[in-house]
């Protein structure tokens, strides 16, 4: 095989601000893998509280780069495990080699992802639109300019119930919520029954990830669904969430990609788990990934292009929550012409 990798940096229509802090761009790496004249495409953003730069991930990979090219590619599975003993302390670069090799795959078989999983697409499950943390006036300015079936919204202030009460002044949309950590558990047991009549339809990850006693306790008296986030990064993960969650939120980058997704998805669902894939701000290329996935999902959180100010790939259309993807073999997108060349 053939590795070709670049550098991105794409800004936002707005700062993206969550409780752990605020980024106008997203930077991320996007590679390109070439085997037989066929080319396959991943992609990987770079998350600062994992402590994975696109540095970084272009670093481990030139170390490697001769060994990554030189595998004998017969599936992505196959290689997946050959590039997780690569690099195990790099989920984030697997992520976006696995990805590129499940396009590659499906288009050496002809076949759209979700058909070569046994999947036939449906437009029934609708992503959210993420309304970052802001002033209250911005909040609701960003969700009145951007009319969506399904917002998540952003918490963790000293201000968050009355977030939300504004919010639902101007809409009967569904509200998803995502604390990212930033309650503690005094916080979360005060601010859930308030939330409750507010039309919430789950909540992302409301205490931090070490605080496993006090997940305990709130999902024994939570009146709204509870979805595990940093809680649940690996598949040794998805077995812990069972009894502290409802459901779990998968991550392709945290998680190292497709094939382990995959996994997790059954043993989620083997465990009585809800199941939804998230997203980590990625441009049309990590998108679609995710978006094959939708038909084994309850929720999907796929919104990286609406986000984004700027994008790199085509063949994604989002149409009021709904997301329509190309039949084309792979993941079904198209890169914008020479990409790789500029």
């Amino acid at each position: 095989m053939h590795l070709s990798y670049k550098a991105i940096n794409l800004p936002f229509h707005y700062p993206f601000t969550i409780s752990r802090g605020t980024k106008t761009h997203q930077p991320s790496l996007v590679v390109e893998l070439e085997h037989r004249g066929i080319k396959g495409y991943g992609e990987a953003p770079a998350i600062t509280y994992y402590d994975i730069t696109v540095e970084k991930m272009i670093a481990d990979l030139e170390r490697k780069k001769r060994m990554v090219e030189n595998f004998a590619f017969t599936t992505p599975d196959r290689y997946w495990h050959y590039l997780h003993h690569l690099f195990p302390l790099n989920s984030f670069l697997v992520c976006a080699l696995d990805i590129a090799a499940w396009d590659l795959f499906g288009k050496l078989r002809g076949l759209p992802l979700h058909r070569l999983w046994g999947y036939e697409f449906n437009h029934n499950v609708v992503t959210d639109y993420t309304i970052g943390i802001d002033t209250l006036d911005k909040m609701v300015a960003k969700m009145k300019a951007f009319p969506w079936p399904v917002y998540k919204i952003k918490l963790g202030t000293p201000n968050d119930i009355e977030i939300i009460h504004a919010l639902r002044k101007e809409t009967e949309a569904v509200f998803r919520i995502d604390a990212n950590s930033g309650w503690t558990l005094t916080e979360a047991l005060d601010k859930i029954p308030k939330l409750a009549p507010l039309q919430i339809e789950f909540i992302e990850q409301p205490l931090d990830k070490k605080d496993q006693e006090g997940m305990k306790i709130l999902f024994a008296q939570s009146a709204i669904p509870l979805f595990a986030d940093e809680s649940c990064v690996a598949e040794t993960d998805v077995q812990n969430c069972a009894g502290h969650f409802h459901g779990i939120n998968i991550k392709l980058t945290k998680c190292s990609g497709l094939t382990p997704a995959l996994r997790m998805i059954r043993e989620a669902r083997k465990l009585g788990l809800k199941v939804m894939a998230g997203s980590m701000n990625e441009t049309t290329v990590g998108t679609a990934a995710i978006v094959h996935l939708l038909p084994m999902l309850d929720h999907i959180d796929a919104d990286g292009p609406l986000l984004l100010a700027e994008d790199i790939a085509e063949g994604l259309q989002f149409i009021n929550g709904q997301i329509h993807i190309s039949n084309t073999a792979g993941l079904g997108i198209t890169m914008k012409e020479g990409f790789f060349q500029n």
